[in-house]
């Protein structure tokens, strides 16, 4: 109740609007608001008036205070007058809840009397979907506390609906796209040697598995067709996706064309480059390197090259996004850790040819119907095995009780002579509680004296990272200390542990990631992901 009637007192240059209000036990709290004119509370904040007030309370000197709280006004029985829930909106500075609901209501008010349903009665019969004017009034003025915590679980036939609108948008914004690239990049296909592929899976030292035989056919397929290619190749890290990828770009020069592929580092575009280099020899096909890193006095031939056609592919980073990267004849765009790159930088690569095919290739695990929800303008070929003799790794997640049985694993594999990661969150000192790359490197050196330790992080200068990682590829330094340098780009058979510290520091998807740079030969290998001190429970169940 309102015991004290509003009054208006100048304050430092600014009006103060205040009242106190009491409550039938004698309590007190004083309401305050500023730049607020008293016309406008003035009818709700009569003395004797029932009101209902919430907001946050603050102690000062003794005296409990509101500043700015909400007022609902109260019949003389004490109920409430209005709705008995209002929803709360995200706050803007000047523009109070109040304010927000009325211009919701009207809205509201608006759309029942002129927005047309735009989906079809039968349909939304079949799909036992609410209209479109009764799920928005349904989210937006729940009937009770029943309704809040429906709508909270996000389990209402309205959220079902106001879901199924956001998807249906989003598959008809691919539709289109899809179709209109389609008609408009309409090109006369180019045949495919029959003998190809027979001719270039005879030099490799393996034979494709059943999965990279089928994914190849479909890509050959699309590029001898008279729509460009647009294909997301998914695969587990392993599964031999740049095998794949080599293929397809021998079929694009094979052609007249030239192949173009874009990693989002330049350790994993130098991976590539070495292990495409090999691949495409056999061929006739040399792969050229363009990074950020590559001398100026190589790059201005590189350019020439791609520009006159000379150079049939090449492998780089965001440099081959530069504005001076022109191609003769661009007939293919592959696009490594597709997640990395925006959908424009994908444009703009494709934007160097005359309606280039599209290869995107991802390791990260993508359920085949989420798959196509999102990538709805792509079709989608999945690897779905390993090539033989690979065993599955075996991932623990491990607590401090199993700390000193995680580094006895290390030191056996090491005696074993196999290659050992450590990966670190930060490669300097981040925090009381960081585990940084530099530090573990020197506490692993004493801890493990018979062994050379090799440290390898972002901050490094990039000659001295290489060197680094070179000495762990030869087994000269077979335990390796680094950040998520190595997330990608590296291919060690020898290596069989891959060691996390605080591991719930680093998304799923890195984690998926590091994993998979371990297991990549005959030898048994293991993921231990350590979790610090101060994981929350959360973090641990998403570790787990």
């Amino acid at each position: 109740m309102i015991s004290a009637g509003p009054e208006v007192t100048p304050r430092k240059r600014r009006r103060v609007f205040r009242a106190v209000l009491a409550d039938d036990g004698g309590g007190r709290v004083t309401a305050l608001w500023f730049r607020f004119r008293a016309p406008h509370l003035q009818p709700l904040l009569a003395a004797g008036s029932r009101v209902l007030v919430h907001g946050s309370v603050v102690v000062e000197a003794g005296r409990a205070e509101m500043l700015h709280p909400e007022i609902e006004p109260l019949g003389e029985d004490g109920e409430r007058i209005g709705p008995a829930v209002r929803p709360v909106y995200p706050g803007t500075e000047g523009l109070p809840q109040a304010t927000l609901r009325t211009l919701v209501r009207r809205a509201l008010a608006a759309a029942s009397a002129g927005l047309e349903d735009p989906l079809p009665p039968e349909l939304r019969a079949r799909l036992s979907l609410p209209g479109l004017v009764e799920s928005l009034a349904a989210v937006h003025e729940p009937a009770d506390d029943a309704d809040v915590e429906a709508l909270e679980a996000g389990g209402t036939p309205a959220h079902r609906r106001l879901a199924f609108d956001d998807l249906l948008a989003l598959q008809l914004r691919l539709a289109l796209s899809r179709a209109r690239y389609g008609r408009s990049r309409r090109r006369r296909g180019r045949r495919v040697p029959a003998d190809l592929p027979q001719r270039f899976q005879a030099r490799l030292p393996f034979a494709l598995t059943a999965a990279q035989a089928r994914v190849v056919g479909e890509i050959l397929a699309d590029l001898a067709g008279d729509r460009p290619m647009q294909r997301l190749l998914q695969g587990d890290v392993g599964s031999g996706k740049t095998v794949v990828a080599a293929l397809a770009a021998a079929a694009a020069c094979a052609q007249g064309g030239q192949a173009a592929l874009l990693a989002p580092t330049e350790l994993l575009a130098e991976q590539h480059h070495r292990v495409l280099a090999a691949l495409m020899a056999p061929v006739g096909v040399a792969v050229e390197l363009l990074t950020a890193g590559v001398p100026r006095e190589r790059r201005g031939p590189l350019l020439a090259g791609l520009a006159a056609g000379t150079i049939r592919f090449v492998v780089g980073t965001h440099a081959l996004l530069e504005e001076r990267v022109r191609f003769a004849r661009l007939a293919l765009a592959i696009v490594d850790e597709q997640h990395r790159f925006g959908v424009r930088q994908r444009v703009r690569l494709r934007a160097k040819g005359e309606a280039p095919g599209l290869l995107v290739m991802t390791a990260t695990p993508i359920p085949r119907t989420l798959a196509l929800a999102l990538y709805g303008d792509l079709d989608v070929s999945v690897i779905d095995e390993v090539p033989p003799g690979r065993r599955p790794v075996t991932t623990r997640v491990v607590g401090a009780e199993g700390r000193r049985a995680a580094w006895e694993l290390v030191r056996v594999e090491l005696a074993r002579g196999r290659r050992v990661y450590v990966v670190c969150p930060l490669a300097l000192e981040g925090g009381e509680d960081a585990v940084a790359a530099v530090r573990a490197a020197a506490r692993l050196r004493a801890f493990f004296p018979e062994v050379a330790v090799g440290l390898a992080h972002g901050r490094m200068p990039p000659a001295e990272r290489s060197a680094q990682l070179e000495r762990f590829r030869s087994g000269a330094a077979p335990l390796l200390v680094a950040t998520t340098v190595v997330e990608v780009g590296l291919d060690v058979p020898e290596a069989t542990v891959m060691l996390v510290e605080r591991a719930e520091r680093f998304g799923l998807a890195q984690l998926h990631q590091l994993r998979g740079r371990v297991g990549r030969g005959a030898d048994p290998a293991h993921c231990l992901l350590l979790a610090g001190p101060g994981a929350s429970p959360e973090a641990r169940e998403r570790l787990a």
